[in-house]
């Protein structure tokens, strides 16, 4: 379905990520982990450079929509920076399968980067609703500064005891506090040893969500347990 929203705030995440908030004129069916096509381009629903998808980083059930975007030199990106508030913007979705269901007890996420955007919106709707589950979420950056909704995760790791978030970073100073590199079979191993036993969320770029998948059958977990989603022309 088409919808439009009043655009009502941008918020910081990192350096050049940002979270743009548009209020809803009425209630928005959709699920943890879904994600919409931001419309600029009305008139040619299939202009790629004006138009493109960007995951739902809210619960659902509220009387705004959220979307996160790392930020580029790119139009699109150009046209959200210059947002002012009450601006309407044309929605289409919700989209994607890769969705949280509460039936599930324990859960994972292999995520890098902007990938993050989906986890937060299903983190936001276990947390809310207090859902019993157990949830490993393994967080792939390249600095700490790429850390994107950092302080909201470290705040709900305290709220919320079966919540635990590995940081892996590329580039450290201090080895004690992060892992360093990248998702490995052995950080995986380490940090979440009954990952077999889990629902594994895997989202980012295509580069990195094939790699991750690749890990995880080979080290043992069930294709019907994975639930990838691709991050294309972000």
């Amino acid at each position: 379905m088409n919808f439009y929203a009043k655009f009502i705030q941008k918020i910081k995440r990192t350096s050049n990520v940002i979270s743009f908030r548009f209020k809803l004129s009425e209630h928005l069916n959709f699920s943890a982990g879904q994600f919409a096509k931001v419309i600029f381009d009305e008139s040619d629903s299939k202009n790629k450079t004006l138009n493109k998808y960007l995951s739902f980083s809210n619960a659902p059930g509220k009387d705004y929509i959220e979307v996160t975007k790392k930020i580029s030199d790119s139009d699109f990106s150009r046209k959200l920076i210059s947002l002012t508030e009450n601006d309407k913007v044309l929605f289409k979705g919700p989209f994607g399968k890769c969705i949280f269901t509460p039936e599930t007890k324990k859960i994972g996420f292999l995520v890098g980067g902007i990938g993050v955007t989906p986890v937060i919106s299903i983190l936001e709707s276990i947390i809310e609703k207090n859902i019993d589950i157990q949830v490993t979420f393994l967080y792939s950056n390249w600095i700490e500064k790429d850390i994107a909704f950092k302080e909201i995760l470290d705040t709900w790791t305290k709220q919320y005891p079966s919540l635990k978030v590995i940081y892996i970073l590329n580039e450290i100073e201090d080895n004690n506090k992060y892992f360093k590199g990248f998702i490995t079979k052995e950080i995986i191993e380490e940090t979440f040893p009954d990952f077999k036993e889990n629902k594994i969320f895997i989202f980012g770029p295509p580069v990195m969500v094939n790699k991750i998948t690749d890990l995880c059958l080979t080290l043992g977990c069930l294709k019907e347990n994975l639930s990838i989603e691709q991050f294309m022309g972000y």
